[in-house]
């Protein structure tokens, strides 16, 4: 993809009234980052449905895409020890 107007960002709300600001699928309030935890630590998008059938596999794939595009514009401080060594 590579371009920044995937139209799976609709599905994403960031709003002061909701989640304290913080990115949520829209209309729920599951955070984003609490999606990108869950598949970081190695569930699958199936299970992530079971445990909240409110989502489509379109709203897990959105919240990656909000992430890709939060690392396209940021970065986050990698401390010293976990970084990889080269040479």
């Amino acid at each position: 993809m590579g371009n920044h107007t995937n139209p799976l960002l609709q599905r994403i709300s960031v709003d002061p009234e909701v989640c304290f600001g913080k990115p949520c699928i829209r209309g729920t309030r599951i955070w984003v980052s609490l999606i990108l935890d869950y598949l970081a630590s190695g569930m699958t998008i199936e299970e992530i449905l079971q445990e909240y059938p409110q989502l489509t596999e379109k709203d897990i794939r959105a919240a990656i895409a909000y992430g890709a595009e939060m690392a396209r514009v940021g970065y986050v401080l990698i401390p010293a020890e976990y970084e990889v060594q080269t040479g």
